[in-house]
Protein backbone atom coordinates (compact mmCIF):
# COMPACT_ATOMS: atom_id res chain seq x y z
CA UNK A 1 0.00 0.00 0.00
CA UNK A 2 1.15 3.34 -0.96
CA UNK A 3 0.50 6.28 0.97
CA UNK A 4 0.87 9.88 0.40
CA UNK A 5 0.30 12.48 2.65
CA UNK A 6 0.54 16.23 2.56
CA UNK A 7 1.11 18.07 4.74
CA UNK A 8 2.77 17.44 8.59
CA UNK A 9 1.29 19.60 11.79
CA UNK A 10 -0.77 18.00 14.16
CA UNK A 11 -3.42 16.27 12.05
CA UNK A 12 -0.57 15.08 9.34
CA UNK A 13 1.75 13.90 12.03
CA UNK A 14 -0.56 11.82 14.06
CA UNK A 15 -2.16 10.11 10.93
CA UNK A 16 1.27 9.00 9.73
CA UNK A 17 2.42 7.74 13.03
CA UNK A 18 -0.15 5.79 13.54
CA UNK A 19 -0.15 4.77 9.79
CA UNK A 20 3.48 3.46 9.98
CA UNK A 21 2.73 1.23 13.55
CA UNK A 22 -0.16 -0.29 12.39
CA UNK A 23 0.83 -0.79 8.62
CA UNK A 24 4.41 -1.74 8.86
CA UNK A 25 4.62 -2.76 5.26
CA UNK A 26 3.12 0.43 3.74
CA UNK A 27 5.16 3.01 1.46
CA UNK A 28 4.64 6.43 3.45
CA UNK A 29 5.76 9.48 1.88
CA UNK A 30 5.23 12.38 3.52
CA UNK A 31 5.25 15.74 1.63
CA UNK A 32 5.85 19.55 3.82
CA UNK A 33 6.78 22.84 2.01
CA UNK A 34 7.83 24.11 5.33
CA UNK A 35 11.68 23.00 6.91
CA UNK A 36 10.43 21.35 9.90
CA UNK A 37 6.86 19.58 10.78
CA UNK A 38 4.79 18.99 13.84
CA UNK A 39 4.73 22.79 15.72
CA UNK A 40 2.50 23.21 17.88
CA UNK A 41 0.99 27.09 16.71
CA UNK A 42 -0.78 27.17 20.02
CA UNK A 43 2.21 27.89 22.11
CA UNK A 44 3.23 30.96 19.75
CA UNK A 45 2.03 33.08 22.47
CA UNK A 46 4.27 31.59 25.11
CA UNK A 47 6.86 31.46 23.13
CA UNK A 48 6.41 35.17 22.20
CA UNK A 49 5.79 36.01 25.78
CA UNK A 50 9.26 34.31 26.99
CA UNK A 51 7.58 31.46 28.85
CA UNK A 52 8.58 28.95 26.86
CA UNK A 53 12.48 29.80 26.24
CA UNK A 54 13.57 26.68 24.35
CA UNK A 55 11.45 26.50 21.27
CA UNK A 56 12.15 23.03 20.35
CA UNK A 57 9.73 21.82 22.71
CA UNK A 58 6.87 22.97 20.52
CA UNK A 59 7.83 20.14 18.29
CA UNK A 60 6.59 16.66 19.02
CA UNK A 61 8.07 15.30 15.80
CA UNK A 62 10.82 15.09 13.50
CA UNK A 63 11.83 14.00 9.79
CA UNK A 64 14.55 11.71 12.05
CA UNK A 65 11.97 10.21 13.70
CA UNK A 66 9.49 9.26 11.47
CA UNK A 67 12.62 8.14 9.27
CA UNK A 68 13.01 5.63 12.30
CA UNK A 69 9.27 4.62 11.58
CA UNK A 70 10.30 3.75 7.93
CA UNK A 71 8.58 6.89 6.58
CA UNK A 72 10.16 8.86 3.88
CA UNK A 73 9.68 12.63 4.64
CA UNK A 74 10.25 15.09 2.31
CA UNK A 75 10.87 18.84 3.41
CA UNK A 76 10.66 21.76 1.48
CA UNK A 77 8.51 19.78 -1.23
CA UNK A 78 5.73 21.48 -2.21
CA UNK A 79 2.56 19.52 -4.07
CA UNK A 80 1.17 21.80 -6.62
CA UNK A 81 -1.18 19.54 -8.73
CA UNK A 82 -3.45 16.17 -7.39
CA UNK A 83 -5.21 14.52 -9.91
CA UNK A 84 -7.50 12.23 -7.64
CA UNK A 85 -9.27 10.28 -10.73
CA UNK A 86 -5.66 8.72 -11.95
CA UNK A 87 -4.23 8.81 -8.07
CA UNK A 88 -1.26 10.63 -9.24
CA UNK A 89 0.61 14.14 -7.81
CA UNK A 90 2.76 16.29 -8.91
CA UNK A 91 5.72 17.96 -6.58
CA UNK A 92 8.48 20.48 -6.84
CA UNK A 93 11.61 20.23 -4.89
CA UNK A 94 11.64 23.91 -3.34
CA UNK A 95 15.29 23.66 -2.84
CA UNK A 96 16.61 22.22 -6.30
CA UNK A 97 13.04 23.51 -8.65
CA UNK A 98 12.89 19.85 -9.67
CA UNK A 99 9.01 18.70 -10.24
CA UNK A 100 8.32 15.34 -10.19
CA UNK A 101 5.47 12.96 -10.27
CA UNK A 102 4.25 10.18 -8.19
CA UNK A 103 1.00 8.00 -7.66
CA UNK A 104 -0.41 7.03 -4.21
CA UNK A 105 -2.93 4.11 -3.55
CA UNK A 106 -4.23 6.28 -0.13
CA UNK A 107 -3.74 9.62 -0.37
CA UNK A 108 -3.88 12.01 3.36
CA UNK A 109 -4.89 15.38 2.87
CA UNK A 110 -3.40 17.53 6.20
CA UNK A 111 -2.61 20.28 4.54
CA UNK A 112 -4.02 22.73 7.22
CA UNK A 113 -4.97 26.45 7.39
CA UNK A 114 -3.96 29.37 6.63
CA UNK A 115 -4.54 33.35 8.51
CA UNK A 116 -6.65 35.08 6.79
CA UNK A 117 -4.86 38.30 4.94
CA UNK A 118 -7.24 41.14 3.74
CA UNK A 119 -6.48 42.75 0.78
CA UNK A 120 -6.19 46.53 2.03
CA UNK A 121 -3.80 49.26 1.15
CA UNK A 122 -0.71 49.00 2.77
CA UNK A 123 -0.82 45.89 3.24
CA UNK A 124 2.77 45.10 1.39
CA UNK A 125 4.50 47.65 4.74
CA UNK A 126 6.97 45.95 6.12
CA UNK A 127 6.24 45.00 9.66
CA UNK A 128 2.87 43.51 9.06
CA UNK A 129 3.23 40.58 10.37
CA UNK A 130 1.08 37.07 10.63
CA UNK A 131 1.29 34.38 13.40
CA UNK A 132 0.85 30.68 12.11
CA UNK A 133 3.94 29.04 12.18
CA UNK A 134 7.22 28.40 13.73
CA UNK A 135 9.35 31.01 11.11
CA UNK A 136 6.10 33.58 12.55
CA UNK A 137 7.35 33.03 15.54
CA UNK A 138 10.54 33.98 15.28
CA UNK A 139 10.08 36.73 12.93
CA UNK A 140 7.66 38.45 15.74
CA UNK A 141 9.85 38.18 18.48
CA UNK A 142 12.47 39.49 16.27
CA UNK A 143 10.79 42.37 15.60
CA UNK A 144 8.76 43.20 19.13
CA UNK A 145 12.65 43.63 20.53
CA UNK A 146 12.93 46.82 18.10
CA UNK A 147 9.53 48.64 18.63
CA UNK A 148 7.61 50.30 21.43
CA UNK A 149 4.08 50.01 20.06
CA UNK A 150 2.30 46.97 18.89
CA UNK A 151 -1.08 46.74 17.49
CA UNK A 152 -2.91 43.10 16.92
CA UNK A 153 -5.80 43.06 14.64
CA UNK A 154 -8.12 40.24 16.07
CA UNK A 155 -9.52 39.14 19.51
CA UNK A 156 -9.89 35.80 19.15
CA UNK A 157 -7.71 33.43 21.45
CA UNK A 158 -4.33 33.92 19.57
CA UNK A 159 -5.39 37.91 19.26
CA UNK A 160 -5.71 37.86 22.81
CA UNK A 161 -2.93 35.98 23.96
CA UNK A 162 -0.35 38.01 22.26
CA UNK A 163 -1.34 41.47 23.61
CA UNK A 164 -1.24 39.36 26.90
CA UNK A 165 2.69 38.22 25.87
CA UNK A 166 3.33 41.97 24.41
CA UNK A 167 1.82 43.91 27.89
CA UNK A 168 4.18 41.80 30.04
CA UNK A 169 7.18 42.38 28.56
CA UNK A 170 6.68 46.37 28.89
CA UNK A 171 5.06 46.57 25.35
CA UNK A 172 2.61 49.13 24.29
CA UNK A 173 -0.41 47.50 22.78
CA UNK A 174 -3.61 48.02 21.06
CA UNK A 175 -6.06 45.86 20.55
CA UNK A 176 -8.64 45.48 17.35
CA UNK A 177 -11.81 44.00 16.41
CA UNK A 178 -14.88 44.47 14.16
CA UNK A 179 -16.92 42.78 16.62
CA UNK A 180 -17.92 45.14 19.39
CA UNK A 181 -16.25 42.51 22.22
CA UNK A 182 -13.61 39.92 22.59
CA UNK A 183 -13.76 36.51 21.95
CA UNK A 184 -17.45 36.57 20.92
CA UNK A 185 -16.72 33.42 19.02
CA UNK A 186 -15.98 31.48 22.13
CA UNK A 187 -17.82 33.69 25.08
CA UNK A 188 -21.19 35.44 25.84
CA UNK A 189 -21.25 38.60 27.17
CA UNK A 190 -21.16 37.95 30.72
CA UNK A 191 -17.70 36.61 30.22
CA UNK A 192 -16.19 39.28 27.49
CA UNK A 193 -17.01 41.42 29.63
CA UNK A 194 -14.90 41.19 32.80
CA UNK A 195 -11.88 39.73 30.55
CA UNK A 196 -12.02 43.24 28.81
CA UNK A 197 -11.82 44.97 32.09
CA UNK A 198 -8.89 42.68 32.87
CA UNK A 199 -6.85 44.14 29.91
CA UNK A 200 -7.68 47.61 30.09
CA UNK A 201 -6.78 47.37 33.73
CA UNK A 202 -3.20 46.05 32.38
CA UNK A 203 -2.80 49.25 30.43
CA UNK A 204 -4.21 47.53 26.73
CA UNK A 205 -6.30 49.77 24.48
CA UNK A 206 -9.83 48.05 22.89
CA UNK A 207 -10.99 49.32 19.72
CA UNK A 208 -13.98 47.26 19.53
CA UNK A 209 -16.30 47.02 16.89
CA UNK A 210 -14.00 49.25 14.61
CA UNK A 211 -13.18 47.58 10.86
CA UNK A 212 -9.31 47.63 9.87
CA UNK A 213 -9.53 50.17 6.38
CA UNK A 214 -6.06 50.09 5.30
CA UNK A 215 -2.74 50.66 6.96
CA UNK A 216 -0.04 53.96 6.32
CA UNK A 217 3.61 54.58 6.85
CA UNK A 218 6.99 55.38 6.14
CA UNK A 219 9.87 54.96 4.22
CA UNK A 220 8.63 51.30 3.42
CA UNK A 221 7.79 50.08 7.37
CA UNK A 222 4.14 50.19 8.67
CA UNK A 223 3.17 53.69 11.37
CA UNK A 224 -0.52 53.83 11.19
CA UNK A 225 -3.42 51.59 11.50
CA UNK A 226 -6.91 53.11 9.93
CA UNK A 227 -10.12 51.65 10.71
CA UNK A 228 -13.56 53.00 9.61
CA UNK A 229 -13.53 55.28 12.76
CA UNK A 230 -10.22 55.96 13.91
CA UNK A 231 -6.25 56.59 13.49
CA UNK A 232 -3.62 54.56 15.38
CA UNK A 233 -0.01 54.82 15.66
CA UNK A 234 1.75 51.89 15.63
CA UNK A 235 5.15 50.15 15.00
CA UNK A 236 4.18 46.86 14.37
CA UNK A 237 1.39 44.46 13.35
CA UNK A 238 0.12 41.53 14.12
CA UNK A 239 -2.96 39.90 11.55
CA UNK A 240 -5.17 37.48 13.64
CA UNK A 241 -8.46 37.45 11.76
CA UNK A 242 -8.53 34.08 11.28
CA UNK A 243 -7.87 30.90 9.35
CA UNK A 244 -9.29 29.87 6.31
CA UNK A 245 -8.16 25.88 5.18
CA UNK A 246 -5.45 25.05 2.43
CA UNK A 247 -7.42 22.87 0.25
CA UNK A 248 -7.03 24.33 -3.43
CA UNK A 249 -5.26 20.88 -4.57
CA UNK A 250 -8.34 19.22 -4.06
CA UNK A 251 -11.07 22.15 -5.51
CA UNK A 252 -13.35 20.71 -7.81
CA UNK A 253 -12.49 17.38 -7.25
CA UNK A 254 -13.94 16.83 -3.88
CA UNK A 255 -17.21 17.91 -1.76
CA UNK A 256 -16.16 20.84 0.42
CA UNK A 257 -18.28 23.63 2.62
CA UNK A 258 -17.91 26.96 1.03
CA UNK A 259 -15.06 28.23 2.72
CA UNK A 260 -13.40 25.54 1.12
CA UNK A 261 -13.06 22.58 3.98
CA UNK A 262 -13.48 19.42 2.80
CA UNK A 263 -16.20 17.50 4.00
CA UNK A 264 -15.11 14.45 5.34
CA UNK A 265 -17.96 11.16 6.56
CA UNK A 266 -17.61 9.22 9.44
CA UNK A 267 -14.21 7.46 8.81
CA UNK A 268 -12.37 10.76 7.23
CA UNK A 269 -13.22 9.51 3.74
CA UNK A 270 -13.98 12.59 1.24
CA UNK A 271 -16.51 12.30 -1.73
CA UNK A 272 -13.41 10.64 -3.25
CA UNK A 273 -12.74 6.94 -2.83
CA UNK A 274 -9.33 6.65 -1.09
CA UNK A 275 -8.94 10.34 0.07
CA UNK A 276 -8.64 11.56 2.95
CA UNK A 277 -8.16 14.16 4.81
CA UNK A 278 -7.81 15.21 8.65
CA UNK A 279 -7.71 18.73 11.00
CA UNK A 280 -7.56 22.34 9.93
CA UNK A 281 -8.37 21.10 6.20
CA UNK A 282 -11.40 20.05 6.73
CA UNK A 283 -14.89 20.15 7.86
CA UNK A 284 -15.70 18.85 11.55
CA UNK A 285 -19.14 17.02 12.71
CA UNK A 286 -20.52 19.50 15.13
CA UNK A 287 -22.63 17.38 17.27
CA UNK A 288 -24.55 20.76 19.37
CA UNK A 289 -26.03 21.48 16.09
CA UNK A 290 -25.57 18.34 14.50
CA UNK A 291 -24.28 19.85 11.10
CA UNK A 292 -20.84 20.33 9.33
CA UNK A 293 -18.38 23.18 10.70
CA UNK A 294 -15.32 24.87 10.44
CA UNK A 295 -12.95 24.52 13.50
CA UNK A 296 -9.81 24.51 13.48
CA UNK A 297 -8.33 23.18 16.42
CA UNK A 298 -5.31 21.22 17.37
CA UNK A 299 -7.85 18.57 19.41
CA UNK A 300 -9.90 18.26 16.52
CA UNK A 301 -6.67 17.97 14.59
CA UNK A 302 -5.12 15.07 16.24
CA UNK A 303 -8.09 13.16 16.86
CA UNK A 304 -9.14 13.00 13.22
CA UNK A 305 -5.77 11.99 12.05
CA UNK A 306 -5.21 9.25 14.33
CA UNK A 307 -9.12 8.12 13.37
CA UNK A 308 -7.36 8.02 9.21
CA UNK A 309 -4.89 5.44 9.93
CA UNK A 310 -7.28 3.50 12.04
CA UNK A 311 -9.99 3.60 8.84
CA UNK A 312 -7.29 3.54 6.26
CA UNK A 313 -7.98 -0.18 4.66
CA UNK A 314 -11.40 -0.43 6.30
CA UNK A 315 -13.94 0.96 8.75
CA UNK A 316 -13.43 0.45 12.26
CA UNK A 317 -13.59 3.28 13.92
CA UNK A 318 -16.12 6.13 13.25
CA UNK A 319 -15.40 9.45 14.23
CA UNK A 320 -17.97 10.83 17.00
CA UNK A 321 -17.86 14.55 16.21
CA UNK A 322 -16.47 17.29 17.99
CA UNK A 323 -18.65 20.35 20.56
CA UNK A 324 -14.87 22.65 20.12
CA UNK A 325 -13.87 22.81 23.11
CA UNK A 326 -11.41 25.25 24.00
CA UNK A 327 -10.19 27.01 26.95
CA UNK A 328 -7.71 30.17 27.87
CA UNK A 329 -5.98 31.55 30.52
CA UNK A 330 -5.69 35.50 30.79
CA UNK A 331 -3.55 36.97 33.56
CA UNK A 332 -5.16 35.40 36.37
CA UNK A 333 -8.77 33.82 34.93
CA UNK A 334 -9.17 30.19 33.85
CA UNK A 335 -11.59 30.55 30.94
CA UNK A 336 -13.10 27.22 29.04
CA UNK A 337 -16.04 26.53 27.04
CA UNK A 338 -17.50 23.89 25.12
CA UNK A 339 -20.53 23.93 22.36
CA UNK A 340 -22.74 26.84 21.57
CA UNK A 341 -22.67 30.20 23.18
CA UNK A 342 -26.34 31.66 23.65
CA UNK A 343 -25.74 33.81 21.05
CA UNK A 344 -24.26 31.07 18.38
CA UNK A 345 -27.35 29.04 19.31
CA UNK A 346 -29.66 31.60 18.61
CA UNK A 347 -28.09 32.62 15.49
CA UNK A 348 -28.49 29.12 14.77
CA UNK A 349 -32.22 29.45 14.92
CA UNK A 350 -32.44 27.36 17.88
CA UNK A 351 -35.29 28.02 20.83
CA UNK A 352 -31.89 28.33 23.77
CA UNK A 353 -31.98 29.46 27.14
CA UNK A 354 -29.47 29.20 29.52
CA UNK A 355 -28.68 29.14 33.26
CA UNK A 356 -25.91 31.60 34.85
CA UNK A 357 -24.46 30.70 38.24
CA UNK A 358 -21.94 32.34 40.57
CA UNK A 359 -20.83 30.23 43.50
CA UNK A 360 -17.84 29.36 45.48
CA UNK A 361 -16.31 26.19 44.62
CA UNK A 362 -15.61 24.28 47.85
CA UNK A 363 -17.12 25.11 51.22
CA UNK A 364 -16.52 28.64 52.95
CA UNK A 365 -15.44 26.79 56.31
CA UNK A 366 -12.47 26.00 54.43
CA UNK A 367 -9.14 28.65 54.98
CA UNK A 368 -9.20 29.90 50.75
CA UNK A 369 -11.84 29.24 48.34
CA UNK A 370 -12.64 31.35 44.97
CA UNK A 371 -15.67 32.27 42.90
CA UNK A 372 -16.76 30.53 39.52
CA UNK A 373 -18.98 31.52 36.63
CA UNK A 374 -20.28 28.71 35.15
CA UNK A 375 -22.98 29.37 32.19
CA UNK A 376 -25.11 26.39 30.83
CA UNK A 377 -26.92 26.69 27.49
CA UNK A 378 -29.90 24.36 26.41
CA UNK A 379 -32.40 23.79 24.25
CA UNK A 380 -35.76 25.08 25.44
CA UNK A 381 -38.42 22.13 24.53
CA UNK A 382 -35.98 18.83 24.69
CA UNK A 383 -33.40 20.41 27.50
CA UNK A 384 -30.68 19.14 25.76
CA UNK A 385 -27.36 20.58 26.78
CA UNK A 386 -25.72 22.41 23.99
CA UNK A 387 -22.51 24.21 25.55
CA UNK A 388 -21.16 25.77 28.40
CA UNK A 389 -18.60 28.24 30.01
CA UNK A 390 -16.72 28.37 32.94
CA UNK A 391 -14.28 31.02 34.40
CA UNK A 392 -12.72 31.61 37.71
CA UNK A 393 -9.58 32.62 39.81
CA UNK A 394 -8.82 28.45 40.28
CA UNK A 395 -8.18 26.61 37.53
CA UNK A 396 -11.23 24.37 37.36
CA UNK A 397 -11.42 24.01 33.57
CA UNK A 398 -11.78 20.07 33.28
CA UNK A 399 -15.03 20.59 34.19
CA UNK A 400 -15.72 22.01 30.89
CA UNK A 401 -14.56 18.55 29.43
CA UNK A 402 -17.38 16.98 31.55
CA UNK A 403 -20.06 19.02 29.94
CA UNK A 404 -18.55 18.47 26.39
CA UNK A 405 -18.70 14.66 27.34
CA UNK A 406 -22.89 15.42 28.24
CA UNK A 407 -23.63 17.33 25.08
CA UNK A 408 -21.66 14.30 23.24
CA UNK A 409 -23.76 12.24 24.72
CA UNK A 410 -27.21 14.48 24.35
CA UNK A 411 -27.50 14.50 28.23
CA UNK A 412 -30.01 17.16 29.40
CA UNK A 413 -29.56 19.81 31.64
CA UNK A 414 -32.26 18.48 33.89
CA UNK A 415 -29.66 15.17 34.31
CA UNK A 416 -26.87 17.21 34.72
CA UNK A 417 -28.11 18.58 38.11
CA UNK A 418 -28.20 14.53 39.39
CA UNK A 419 -24.65 13.16 37.93
CA UNK A 420 -22.73 11.87 40.60
CA UNK A 421 -19.60 13.69 41.60
CA UNK A 422 -17.61 12.79 44.64
CA UNK A 423 -17.49 15.35 47.18
CA UNK A 424 -14.71 16.28 49.13
CA UNK A 425 -13.81 19.72 51.14
CA UNK A 426 -10.59 20.49 49.28
CA UNK A 427 -11.78 20.07 46.13
CA UNK A 428 -15.94 20.86 46.22
CA UNK A 429 -18.62 21.06 48.17
CA UNK A 430 -21.79 18.40 48.20
CA UNK A 431 -23.47 19.84 45.23
CA UNK A 432 -20.51 20.14 42.72
CA UNK A 433 -21.19 23.69 40.74
CA UNK A 434 -22.24 21.58 37.91
CA UNK A 435 -24.75 20.02 39.76
CA UNK A 436 -26.18 23.37 41.32
CA UNK A 437 -26.25 24.87 37.40
CA UNK A 438 -28.79 21.95 36.36
CA UNK A 439 -30.43 22.04 39.73
CA UNK A 440 -31.28 26.36 38.88
CA UNK A 441 -32.63 25.32 35.37
CA UNK A 442 -35.47 22.93 36.77
CA UNK A 443 -38.27 23.86 36.05
CA UNK A 444 -40.78 24.17 38.87
CA UNK A 445 -43.13 21.23 39.08
CA UNK A 446 -46.81 21.78 38.41
CA UNK A 447 -48.89 22.58 41.34
CA UNK A 448 -50.54 19.36 42.70
CA UNK A 449 -54.42 20.19 43.21
CA UNK A 450 -55.99 19.35 46.91
CA UNK A 451 -59.09 16.84 45.93
CA UNK A 452 -62.12 18.68 46.85
CA UNK A 453 -64.49 16.79 49.51
CA UNK A 454 -68.22 16.96 49.40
Amino acid sequence: MKVAVIGCTHAGTAAIVNTAQLYPDAEITVYERNDNISFLSCGIALYVGGVIKDPQGLFYSSPEKLAELGVTTKMRHEVTAVDTANKTLKARDLNTGREFTDTYDKLIMTTGSWPIVPKLEGMDLDGILLSKNYSHSNTIIEKAQQVKHITVVGAGYIGVELVEAFQMNGKQVLLIDAEDRILSKYLDGEFTAPIQHSLEDHGIKLALGEKVSSFAGENGKVTKVITDKGEYETELVILCIGFRPNTELLKGQVDMLPNGAIIVNDYMQSSVPDVYAAGDSCAIHYNPTGKNAYIPLATNAVRMGTLVARNLVANTIPYMGTQGTSGIKIYEDNIAGTGLTLDAAKAEGIDAESVMITDNYRPEFMPTYEEVQLKVVYERESRRILGAQIMSKMDLTQSINTISVCIQNKMTVDQLAFIDFFFQPHYNKPWNFLNTAGLAALPKPAAVKEPVNV
